[in-house]
């Protein structure tokens, strides 16, 4: 880019300016942790994922007021994979004790219009299914497909000829799809998919997530330290945390701001966060093989003229870089689905974040660790 040809600015002799901007965000967000606190999603703290796939386009307001009625707690609903899908997210593992009532009514009810005054016996019964037994197996067989047209899961106690138990499995998916294909009996779905974290595994995921973070930080840390020199490493390093913690506080800042942004932890979030740390790392390695290059030719030159040279001659590839990535991140943004809209937000923010502090933290942070040490480091 032309305008940044002959650039030449005093970035690090404006040093203070940026650690005054880089404090304030930091403090902001660290308020923003405390006060509000980390919003996580049912990959870490346990719960129920249902994707549903309609046969012609559905409106997603309609659907998400159907299923707050249900009686399943904290819901979320939202598009997945187009105008027909819906991605339905609730904390809920199991149908809560309060409904199942509800549940054992609209299946009595539906035996009760097939054969009225049928006898039947419940032979077994928990949150997740009952049995029933009916009096021959040719009412066994009609119910067992009535119960699986009103949207349950059903099945024959066994495949004998003399069978007459049927086990209608009451699971949260099973629940939502019979409520709603009472409603929508016009436009018939399908149940793609059933996901369930319990609390324990939720917390086995967020502990590896931060695992895998630290484990990145830690391997980048030993990886610049051999390319370049530790001091290099640190202040990488520095710029990482400092990109990964004001974007989790803007998380926490933003969460339930925006209409239809969902910013939970996620696993995806995390895989963003990661995606952020490859990114901003990208951009200071940059910079810093451009000032090796330069103390290397000036060696007489002080390192903060050097770091000075290095930021204005890759300023151009830096801002390009940054404005060609957020226009892709941008698109995904605004028609990704409500899926992706998190991941990609996360990476909005970061790459916005991340070429900030390539530019103006991580250099700085080198250059005062040489001033303090009062070394002179040479490659």
């Amino acid at each position: 880019m032309r305008v940044f040809e002959n650039l030449n600015v005093d970035f690090m002799g404006k040093r203070k300016l940026f650690y005054y901007v880089s404090s304030t965000l930091i403090l902001l967000s660290l308020i923003g942790i405390f006060v509000r606190g980390m919003q996580y999603g049912i990959d870490f703290k346990g719960g129920s994922e249902i994707g549903i796939q309609f046969t012609k386009s559905i409106e997603i307001a309609d659907v998400r007021n159907q299923v707050e009625k249900i009686g399943l707690g904290n819901v979320e609903v939202k598009t997945f994979g187009g105008s027909t899908g819906v991605l339905i997210r609730t904390d809920a593992q199991e149908i809560p004790s309060k409904e199942i009532p509800k549940v054992y009514e609209r299946i009595n009810t539906i035996i009760s219009n097939t054969y009225p005054g049928i006898e039947r016996t419940i032979v077994d019964s928990s949150n997740n299914s009952v049995t029933f037994n009916f009096p021959d197996s040719s009412i066994a067989e009609v119910m067992n497909n009535k119960l699986y047209q009103a949207g349950f899961q059903t099945a024959k106690v066994s495949e004998e000829s003399s069978n007459k138990g049927v086990v209608v499995r009451i699971g949260i998916a099973d629940w939502i799809k019979e409520n709603l294909t009472s409603h929508y009996t016009d436009n018939p779905f399908t149940v793609l998919k059933e996901e369930k974290v319990g609390p324990k595994i939720g917390e086995e995921l967020k502990t590896d997530a931060l695992l895998a973070v630290f484990l990145s930080l830690v391997v980048i840390l030993i990886y610049l330290g051999f390319r370049f020199k530790f001091a290099f490493a640190i202040g990488a390093v520095a710029a990482l945390f400092h990109d990964v913690f004001i974007t989790l506080g803007i998380f926490a800042v933003l969460y339930g701001v925006i209409p239809g942004l969902n910013l939970e932890i996620s696993v995806s979030i995390v895989a963003a966060f990661l995606t952020l740390t490859g990114y901003s790392i990208n951009d200071t390695v940059i910079v810093f093989d451009r000032v090796r290059e330069d103390v290397k030719i000036h060696k007489s030159l002080p390192l903060e003229v050097n770091m000075n040279r290095a930021i204005n001659k890759t300023m151009s590839r830096t801002i390009i870089t940054g404005f060609t990535t957020l226009v892709v991140v941008i698109v995904l943004m605004l028609i990704g689905g409500e899926v992706l809209r998190g991941f990609a937000f996360a990476l909005f923010i970061g790459i916005i974040i991340g070429t900030y502090s390539s530019i103006f933290v991580a250099s700085a942070f080198v250059l005062e660790y040489d001033n303090r040490t009062k070394g002179k480091i040479e490659f």
